[in-house]
């Protein structure tokens, strides 16, 4: 049995003139303040009609539900084929058509009867049929090309790029500082790992010719200080991106404040090792005239050797290495020396792994220093890094014309200084090729 829409719509006309009604007796009313002036005919009917607009808005609700039960229980069990081909072909219609298009040319629209069947439509427009496809006639034109146009895309994660393990940082203390310039002294006189230069210490009698004396002088010896400078240096690169980018891409811009950092990071390495100390470079403790060991001065010697005999030199300046900084190349050739019976030289436990140390000083293996050279000595006391800025990211469209392209500079930068105190302290081993 079809439902009698007639009988619907007669109630929805009879709401919409009871509506029109109350509209006028709320029109005529005054109000002043917060008080509102009717006599009280006018509020008993505007009292009256509203009672028999929700029971009529009510009973339009019970019918409209009533039809759409009518009508789900009149469908049949199965839709024929052509009713399918009819429901593809009206998709594919409504494919090529905008959304506004397609919601003016819908059931749910048209069963307003252009304002006849009232304002509120019964049943939500759905516009799924207009990004969904049931046959893909467009394909990828070949392999490697842009994705066609079906499916559903899956984005996938960006892969980083690989980053250092091991930094030169890592071998020297934290200290920061709020000053522009580090001055302090270098000693160059007294005790050096070559001779008693400047050290006049002796022993002297207590007694002159039989008897106690305190006149006898006493031998001086010669301290000799240099003052010396360590400008605060500004390590910084910058990258340029769309905002919209962004924004709209948060992963992104992790990956840029990341490698910014890293960028930093690189370069620091660098500057702690080589900086020439001229223009705005640090003064690297690799140019800041330390002492040098060279494997072919014993030619039985491996490279494990090399390394002993440097941190020798160090030991006899006094100053105790606390590691050593060597190419990943180089530290692969200590690691895998074995003797003539097949076993490594070096007191590791190849199995589980082994602290990164030689002769029991910590190493850093890293591709910031040069293959076939290492550096040996006592970090953070013969020489210190000292931190003026943390690394920074910061964001600004004030750079030429980017307000008016939409887009942003993103910058890194940090400050901090260098200062090699005692060069005797380190050695650079250069290896045997």
């Amino acid at each position: 049995m079809s439902f009698d829409e007639s009988r619907l719509n007669e109630v929805k006309t009879a709401l919409q003139a009871k509506m029109a009604e109350q509209q006028e007796i709320v029109d005529s009313m005054q109000v002043e303040g917060t008080t509102v002036i009717a006599d009280s005919e006018k509020k008993d009917a505007f009292r009256a009609n509203m009672a028999e607009i929700d029971e009529m808005k009510s009973l339009i609700d019970g019918m409209t539900s009533l039809r759409d039960i009518s009508a789900w229980s009149s469908e049949a069990e199965y839709k024929s084929v052509a009713a399918e081909v009819a429901a593809g072909v009206e998709r594919e219609v409504l494919r090529g058509q905008t959304v506004g298009e397609a919601f003016l040319s819908s059931a749910e629209f048209k069963s307003l009867d252009g304002g006849r069947n009232g304002v509120n439509m019964h049943a939500p427009f759905e516009a799924k049929s207009l990004s969904t496809k049931d046959v893909y006639p467009e394909l990828p034109g070949g392999a490697h090309t842009a994705p066609g146009a079906f499916g559903t895309v899956q984005r996938d994660g960006i892969v980083p790029i690989a980053q250092r393990r091991s930094r030169v940082r890592d071998l020297f203390p934290t200290r920061t500082t709020n000053a522009a310039v580090i001055e302090y002294f270098r000693q160059t006189g007294f005790v050096t790992q070559q001779g008693w230069s400047g050290n006049n210490a002796s022993v002297v009698p207590d007694y002159a010719n039989g008897a106690f004396s305190d006149t006898n002088g006493k031998p001086q010896s010669t301290m000799t200080f240099t003052g010396e400078q360590a400008p605060v240096r500004t390590i910084a690169h910058w990258e340029a991106a769309h905002r919209n980018v962004l924004a709209d891409e948060p992963q992104l811009r992790s990956i840029i404040d990341n490698e910014l950092l890293y960028g930093l990071r690189i370069h620091e390495d660098h500057q702690i090792l080589q900086g020439t100390g001229t223009g705005e470079d640090l003064q690297g403790v690799r140019n800041a005239g330390i002492q040098t060991y060279n494997q072919s001065t014993n030619a039985t010697d491996n490279k494990a050797d090399a390394i002993r005999r440097a941190a020798t030199l160090a030991y006899l300046a006094y100053y105790e290495p606390t590691g050593v900084i060597v190419h990943p190349s180089d530290w692969e050739d200590m690691e895998l020396a074995k003797n003539t019976q097949g076993t490594y030289l070096l007191a590791m436990s190849v199995a589980n792994g082994a602290d990164s140390r030689i002769w029991r000083i910590p190493v850093i293996d890293t591709p910031a220093i040069d293959a076939g050279t290492a550096l040996v000595g006592a970090f953070g006391t013969g020489a210190q890094l000292y931190d003026r800025e943390a690394a920074t990211i910061r964001i600004s469209e004030n750079h030429a014309d980017f307000f008016i392209r939409n887009a942003i500079v993103v910058l890194a930068e940090e400050r901090l200084a260098l200062a090699v105190k005692r060069p005797e302290a380190f050695v650079e081993v250069t290896f045997t090729p």
